[in-house]
C-alpha cells in the first residue's frame, strides 16, 4: 500500500554543490545549492533566483566554479546554505577553508571539496517554470585524493546528497553497480 506524502522541492536524492564566485571586491562567496543538474555533458544548470549573492556575482564575473560536497565538510557544506553571501562577507574564512584561481574562468576553487568543474556564464533564465543559471563547463579538476589508477573514484569522493522529505544529508559513497551494462543480463 502506498501512502501520499506532500510535494516538496525535489527527488532524491539532490546534489549538495557549492557554488564559487568572487565578489566585487575579489572576496571569495560560496553558497549551497541543491537544485542544480547536467543539462548536457558540458552545461550546467542551478536552480537560483535574482536575489543571491552568487547570481550578482556570476552576471558581473562572467564565471563560477560548482564543487561537490563531501562528507568531510558537511558542517561547512550547511553553513553556506544557511548564511547569506547578501548579510555575511566572509562565508569561507568562517569556515575555515580555503581557495585558489581556478585554471580557465574567473572564479575560485574551493580547495577542501575534491571535485570542481570551472564553468564560464552563458545566460540566466527566468519564466514561470523556473529559473536559473546556465553555464558551459570548460574544466574538471579533482584533488588526487580522490583518484585511482590515474582516474576519478566517487567512492573516495565521498559525496553528500540532499534529502528534501527529511532536511537531511546522506553520504553517497558505495558503487552497487555498472551503468550501461548490468541490464543487458535482461536481454532475450
Amino acid at each position: 500500500m502506498r501512502k501520499k506524502l506532500n510535494i516538496t522541492e525535489g527527488i532524491f536524492p539532490m546534489p549538495v554543490l557549492m557554488i564559487a564566485t568572487y565578489n566585487e571586491d575579489g572576496s571569495v562567496n560560496v553558497m549551497n545549492a541543491a537544485w542544480g543538474t547536467m543539462q548536457e555533458r558540458d552545461t550546467v544548470v542551478l536552480n537560483l533566483t535574482e536575489t543571491h549573492k552568487t547570481v550578482e556575482n556570476i552576471k558581473a564575473r562572467g564565471a563560477f566554479t560548482v564543487s561537490i560536497a563531501d562528507a568531510a565538510h558537511v558542517v561547512e557544506a550547511d553553513y553556506f546554505g544557511i548564511a547569506s553571501g547578501n548579510k555575511v562577507a566572509n562565508k569561507l574564512e568562517k569556515a575555515g577553508l580555503t581557495a585558489s584561481r581556478a585554471e580557465s574562468v574567473d572564479a575560485p576553487v574551493i580547495n577542501e571539496f575534491p571535485l570542481c568543474l570551472e564553468c564560464k556564464f552563458i545566460e540566466y533564465q527566468n519564466n514561470e517554470y523556473g529559473c536559473g543559471v546556465i553555464g558551459k563547463v570548460v574544466n574538471v579538476t579533482a584533488d588526487e585524493s580522490v583518484m585511482l589508477d590515474g582516474k576519478l573514484d566517487m567512492s573516495l569522493v565521498n559525496a553528500i546528497a540532499f534529502d528534501p522529505y527529511t532536511h537531511g544529508y546522506y553520504k553517497v559513497s558505495e558503487r552497487v553497480g555498472e551503468a550501461f551494462h548490468d541490464g543487458t543480463k535482461l536481454n532475450g
